[in-house]
């Protein structure tokens, strides 16, 4: 080809300007992350819902209305605040125009979280019905919206209802194929929003969340007091709110917000925090203790507010702005100038909780120092098998890396060589990668921290996470469980569960665990396959076949070839995410499950017990 038929071909014709809805729709990812079905916390579909409160939580913040009511019927949302309303004239170009909204005028809203005038415009090119209300000084506005595009535009008419913003917004199920909402994660939101904005009321369905003492709330409801080694320490400054505690549990556990978004994924204010923690009590005590022994088993949360904050992701989880303002101090001395002043202080005042705290230290640095041969010698051999880890298949992309469609890193753990044969020869080796299991792992229940490193499959498992020293070098976003649906199968689920809990609690905290799902039944003729995940499905795909269709029942993934294995670890993979209820005490949990209380669970198995039909 001549360079002449190449210029020819690089013409006016080929350059395209979308129009903003079809920019949305084209490329959601800019605007929301990841679609998703629902099963994440950080699926698209919570990301929309999320867009929608930040407008109504901002109202709150800059003190217009005290409450807000959400509706959440078949998968479609209806937000209603009782704000100032938004300007009657201005509701079309808040829901439809790029880059407009009240919160560029810094004066009204300093220090909000969606800064960007994008939100609102995202869940309503992204949903197949978008309606919204806003209902201001006796009067009303509403548009009704279909994939960005105007369905109905109301005139301005009378209405009796008090002044706010009401928006209702059905996903598009074009793009977020067959998603659902888990109540759980939008719970943990909404609990988030009121312990940020003490004395908001949220309602949602038919349960109503509120918080009077904010942070010191949230920690409460989070950790069982007879988990806590001191009671909560509560500090409070302009623009910084602490609660920390520490638990009789392994990690470090942490909630941190900036301008009431949840930062998921930390950001300079977590640094910062968790080095001032440890400056703070290595000065107060005169000892230069291991940061690790200062660390393990903390449990905090800390929320700051911040001008004109930068996250490093629209969906806002890592905060990477440097400064609280763009001529204040860096967020580093705000906080570590707050912490060592405030904390230090605290501990003078109460010995009881600086000398429980200085006991929880020694016994950290007590166990760190026991486990210390071991884990050189466990690393020691980790080492020596990583190159040739015959347990391991590793993919190429990988979570701490933040390479492009590192979120879509998984790891799956199998049971048995046929399992994991089968997902490896499947598998997509740039994202997904395979850990087998020689068989049912042991019990942690009752063991120490020195049983990861002296059991081999265990410390191998931590080695492939990289997650011996905290979150931040976790490899995969997703660990996958993937077992036999029969009783070993189910057992070793609970080992598993029981391992992380145990001794990786943030790795469930954090949404990382999930559970396989694989199909109960293949329904096949000569022109057609269905792969059945119930007796529900497998009987409307009978239905759909006709006379005499070819029925398997799977009783094992080993059973699974290779070619039939691809469907059901790709796009249409289905998978269970493992949630923790924040009422739920961990250690309770795993010793009525995984204890030696066996009346109490013998008669919970009998109660609650179903038999194979009623299962499926």
């Amino acid at each position: 080809m001549t360079d002449n038929n190449k210029t020819a071909e690089y013409s006016e014709d080929t350059i395209k300007t979308l129009e903003w809805k079809e920019h949305i729709r084209k490329r959601p990812g800019m605007y929301i992350g990841k679609l998703g079905d629902g099963t994440s916390q950080d699926d698209g579909i919570y990301v929309l819902m999320k867009e929608v409160l930040d407008n109504s939580v901002d109202e709150y913040m800059m003190g217009f209305g005290k409450k807000i009511e959400i509706l959440n019927e078949y998968g479609v949302i209806k937000i209603r605040d009782y704000g100032r309303g938004i300007p009657l004239s201005k509701v079309l170009d808040v829901s439809s125009k790029m880059n407009t909204g009240a919160k560029y005028d810094s004066k009204v809203f300093k220090k909000s979280v969606g800064l960007n005038g994008v939100g609102i415009k995202a869940v309503n090119a992204l949903s197949e019905t978008f309606i919204i209300r806003s209902f201001r000084e006796g009067e009303v506005k509403e548009i009704e919206y279909s994939e960005g595009k105007i369905i109905r535009d109301e005139k301005i008419d009378k209405s009796n209802e008090k002044n706010g913003t009401e928006i209702i917004f059905k996903p598009d199920i074009q793009l977020f194929k067959s998603y659902h909402y888990l109540d759980d994660f939008i719970e943990s939101m909404l609990k988030n929003y009121v312990y940020l904005n003490s004395g908001l009321t949220v309602k949602y369905n038919d349960k109503t969340y509120y918080s009077k003492n904010g942070l010191l709330d949230l920690l409460n409801d989070t950790i069982k007091e007879e988990q806590r080694r001191y009671p909560i320490i509560h500090l409070k400054g302009d623009d910084i709110e602490i609660a920390l505690t520490h638990a009789n549990q392994y990690g470090e556990e942490y909630y941190t917000f900036v301008n009431g978004q949840h930062t998921s994924q930390g950001g300079t204010h977590l640094l910062a925090f968790r080095e001032a923690v440890v400056k703070t009590i290595r000065d107060f005590y005169k000892k230069n203790v291991d940061f690790s022994d200062i660390r393990t088993g903390i449990v905090a949360a800390i929320s700051i507010k911040v001008e004109e904050p930068v996250f490093e992701s629209q969906t806002k989880t890592k905060l990477g702005s440097k400064n609280i303002a763009p001529d204040g101090p860096t967020i580093r001395s705000f906080i570590m100038d707050f912490v060592t002043k405030e904390l230090e202080l605290r501990l003078h005042q109460h010995s009881d909780i600086a000398d429980e705290l200085w006991r929880k230290i020694q016994e950290s640095e007590k166990e760190r120092k026991e486990i210390s041969g071991i884990k050189q010698l466990a690393r020691k051999r980790a080492k020596s098998v990583k190159v040739h880890n015959k347990k391991l298949r590793d993919c190429r992309v990988h979570f701490n890396k933040n390479k492009e469609n590192a979120d879509a890193s998984t790891l799956f753990i199998t049971e048995g060589d046929s399992a994991s044969g089968s997902i490896t020869k499947s598998r997509d080796v740039n994202t997904q990668a395979v850990f087998s299991l020689k068989g049912k792992p042991l019990n942690t229940f009752g063991k120490s921290k020195k049983i990861v490193y002296e059991n081999e499959e265990f410390n191998l498992i931590q080695a492939a996470l990289n997650i011996e020293d905290g979150m931040e070098g976790l490899r995969y976003n997703k660990i996958v469980i993937a077992t036999d649906a029969d009783v070993d199968g189910m057992h070793i689920r609970l080992l598993l569960i029981t391992f992380f809990l145990k001794f990786f609690p943030d790795v469930i905290k954090n949404g990382h665990l999930f559970i396989l799902q694989t199909p109960l039944f293949r329904v096949r003729n000569k022109k057609k396959t269905f792969y059945c995940y119930s007796e529900e499905e497998r009987e409307a795909a009978m239905k759909e076949l006709g006379a005499n269709p070819e029925i398997t029942r799977f009783k094992g993934l080993g059973e699974i070839s290779p070619d039939e294995f691809k469907h059901f670890i790709g796009k249409d993979i289905r998978l269970d995410p493992v949630i923790i209820n924040k009422e739920e005490s961990i250690s309770e949990m795993l010793d009525f499950y995984m204890g030696k209380n066996t009346p109490e669970r013998q008669n919970f198995i009998i109660d609650n017990l179903r038999d194979e039909e009623e299962v499926l």
